[in-house]
C-alpha cells in the first residue's frame, strides 16, 4: 500500500507549483525530494504505477500520430535539425563540465546519452500553456505539437533499443494487428464513452505491452505501435482524451521515484540549474529553422518560445539509462532539477510571447519567404468576417452568404477544413484570429460585422483585446456556452450567442413543428437570423 503521506505531499506540492504558473511535474519533482528527507518510500507499488504511466504515455502518443502532418518538411526537417544541433551543443557543454570537474567521472556514452536527453522539450509544458491561454488549436500550437511528436519518436527508439531485446520469431505474429483495425474500431464504438470504453483503451495498451515482452520486443513500444494503428480515427482522439487522465495520474509515480532516490552531488546541482538555463537558447536555432523551412514568422516565434525547456521524456530516457548502467543514477536527479529550473524560466517567456511578436514584428517580418508571403489571400472588399469555420461557422457563413454574397469572408487554420470549403466555392483565408498579421491584410473600416464562431472563450477574449487595440468600431458577435463566458463578453459591449440556450428554444421550435404537422411546417417561414443586432452588439 502507498503511504498516504505520499499522495498528500504530491497533492500539496503539485497545487503549490500550478498556483505559481508552473506545471505540476515541477511540484512532484519536488515531492519525491522531501520525501526523501522524511525517509519515506513507495515500494514496488510506485514503481509499478511509474511504468504503467510510461506504457500509457506511449500508447496515448500513437493514438495522435498523424503521418500527413509529421510528414511536413518545417516540422520533421526542424526536429531532426535541432536535435541534431542541440546534441552536438550539449555534448561540447559536458566535455568542458568534465574537464573542470573530472571527479564526475562521466565518459562519452554517458555524456551521449545525457546530451541525448537535453535535445527534448516538454511536451507536458507546452500543452498546459497553450490549454491556459485556449491556443489548443492554432497554428503554433499543432506545429510545436508536431515536433514535440517526432521527438518522443526517437525517444522511443532509444526506450526499444535500450534493453538489447532480440525479438522471438513470434514476433512475426504481431502484423496480425493490421487486418484487425476495423474489427478493434468497431470494439471501440461498442465501448461507449464511459468506463468501459476507459477499460477497453488500458486494455488495450497494456494488453498489447504484455505480448510484446513476451515476445522479446520491448512493451512501450508495443503500446506505441497499437495507438499508432488506431491513430486517425475519430474514436482514437477520444480515447486519448479519455485516458489523459490515468496517464497523467500513472506518471506522478515516475515523477515521485526520481526525487526519491535522493539528492545529487552539489557539484552536479549547481550544473543541473546551468544545463536548465540553457534551455532558453533552443528558440535561437528553432526561429530561424522554421523560417527558412517556410513557417511564417508569427507562428514560428510561438512555437519556438513554447519549446524552450527541457522535457519529461529526457527525464525517462536519463532513469532507463541508469538502469542499464550507462549513466550514475544521480543523473536522473540531476535532470529533474534542471527540467525544473527550465520550466521556471520558460513560464514568464511564454506569458511575453504575443507582446514580444508584437513589439518586434517588423524585424521580425524580414525571416518571411516568399513562398509564405505567396500564400497570403485576397482580403479586399470584406462586410463580414467570420472567424473559425466548423460547424457552427459554417451556417453562420451561407446564412450571411445570402444576403452579403462574397463580401462574406470565413477564417480558419485548419487546411483540410479549408479545402473543403474552396471545393463548396466558399470564400475562406487561412489564418489564425489573434495573428496580428492577418487582421494588418483587413480594411477594419469597411467590416461592418465580425463573427467570432471559435467556442473557445480564451481566443475569442484575445481577439476581442486585439480588436479594441486595433480601434475596430463595427459590431461584433460572439458564440458562447456559459452564463459566464456571456456576462464577460457582455461587459465588452459583444452581441453573444448562447449555444446550448438557443439550441434548446431551436428544438422546442422544431418539435412545436413536428406537432403542427407537415402542412403547417411547410407554411412556417423560417425568420430570417440578424445576429449582428442581438442585444448588445
Amino acid at each position: 500500500m502507498i503511504d498516504p503521506l505520499i499522495i498528500l505531499t504530491a497533492l500539496a506540492t503539485g497545487m503549490l507549483a500550478r498556483a505559481v504558473g508552473l506545471p505540476a511535474l515541477v511540484g512532484y519533482l519536488a515531492a519525491g525530494f522531501v520525501l526523501h528527507e522524511l525517509d519515506v518510500y513507495g515500494g514496488a507499488i510506485l514503481s509499478t504505477l511509474a511504468d504503467l504511466g510510461v506504457t500509457l504515455l506511449l500508447f496515448t502518443i500513437g493514438l495522435k500520430l498523424q503521418l500527413r502532418d509529421l510528414l511536413k518538411t518545417h516540422i520533421w526537417g526542424t526536429t531532426l535539425l535541432h536535435m541534431a544541433a542541440t546534441q552536438g551543443f550539449f555534448l561540447g557543454v559536458l566535455w568542458g563540465v568534465d574537464q573542470l570537474f573530472p571527479q564526475l567521472g562521466l565518459d562519452l556514452g554517458a555524456k551521449l546519452v545525457i546530451a541525448f536527453a537535453f535535445t527534448f522539450s516538454s511536451t507536458v509544458f507546452v500543452i498546459q500553456i497553450m490549454q491556459e491561454r485556449g491556443e489548443m488549436a492554432s497554428r503554433h500550437a499543432n506545429l510545436a505539437i508536431g515536433i514535440l511528436i517526432i521527438q518522443d519518436l526517437a525517444a522511443v527508439l532509444f526506450l526499444a533499443f535500450s534493453t538489447g531485446k532480440v525479438p522471438q520469431p513470434a514476433a512475426l505474429l504481431l502484423l496480425i494487428a493490421i487486418p484487425l483495425r476495423p474489427l478493434l474500431l468497431r470494439l471501440l464504438a461498442l465501448a461507449g464513452h464511459g468506463e468501459l470504453f476507459a477499460l477497453f483503451g488500458l486494455a488495450l495498451a497494456f494488453g498489447t505491452a504484455g505480448i510484446c515482452e513476451a515476445v522479446g520486443i520491448k512493451g512501450d513500444l508495443g503500446a506505441l505501435l497499437i495507438g499508432a494503428l488506431l491513430a486517425g480515427d475519430q474514436k482514437a482522439k477520444e480515447l486519448s482524451y479519455n485516458l489523459m487522465l490515468f496517464k497523467d495520474l500513472f506518471l506522478v509515480g515516475f515523477f515521485l521515484s526520481i526525487g526519491l532516490g535522493g539528492w545529487p552531488t552539489p557539484e552536479v546541482m549547481v550544473l543541473a540549474a546551468v544545463l536548465g538555463a540553457l534551455a532558453l537558447l533552443k528558440p535561437l536555432l528553432y526561429f530561424p529553422l522554421l523560417t527558412w523551412l517556410h513557417t511564417p514568422p508569427r507562428t514560428a516565434l510561438l512555437a519556438a518560445n513554447a519549446l524552450a525547456n527541457h522535457s519529461e521524456f529526457g527525464l525517462i530516457v536519463v532513469a532507463v539509462a541508469a538502469t542499464a548502467g550507462w549513466v550514475d543514477p544521480a543523473w536522473s536527479a540531476a535532470l529533474s532539477i534542471a527540467i525544473a529550473v527550465s520550466f521556471t524560466l520558460a513560464a514568464p517567456l511564454n506569458s511575453l510571447s504575443h507582446s514580444l511578436y508584437r513589439r518586434h514584428r517588423e524585424q521580425l517580418a524580414r525571416f518571411e519567404s516568399t513562398r509564405v508571403r505567396a500564400t497570403h489571400g485576397d482580403t479586399r472588399n470584406v462586410k463580414v468576417l467570420v472567424l473559425g469555420m466548423g460547424n457552427i461557422g459554417t451556417g453562420a457563413y451561407e446564412t450571411l452568404a445570402q444576403r452579403y454574397g462574397w463580401e462574406v469572408l470565413g477564417v480558419d487554420d485548419n487546411d483540410r477544413k479549408l479545402a473543403v470549403h474552396r471545393a463548396m466555392h466558399r470564400r475562406v483565408e487561412a489564418a489564425d484570429a489573434s495573428d496580428p498579421d492577418f487582421w494588418a491584410r483587413i480594411r477594419l473600416d469597411e467590416v461592418d460585422l465580425i463573427l467570432l464562431a471559435l467556442t473557445n472563450h480564451q481566443e475569442n477574449m484575445l481577439v476581442v483585446r486585439m480588436l479594441d487595440r486595433l480601434g475596430y468600431q463595427g459590431s461584433i458577435a460572439a458564440v458562447v456556452r456559459f452564463a459566464e463566458e456571456a456576462k464577460e463578453l457582455e461587459s465588452k459591449g459583444i452581441s453573444v450567442f448562447n449555444l446550448f440556450a438557443e439550441a434548446g428554444a431551436g428544438f422546442g421550435t422544431h418539435a412545436i413543428r413536428v406537432l403542427d404537422g407537415p402542412e403547417a411546417a411547410k407554411a412556417q417561414a423560417a425568420p430570417e437570423t440578424d445576429v449582428g443586432t442581438r442585444t448588445g452588439a
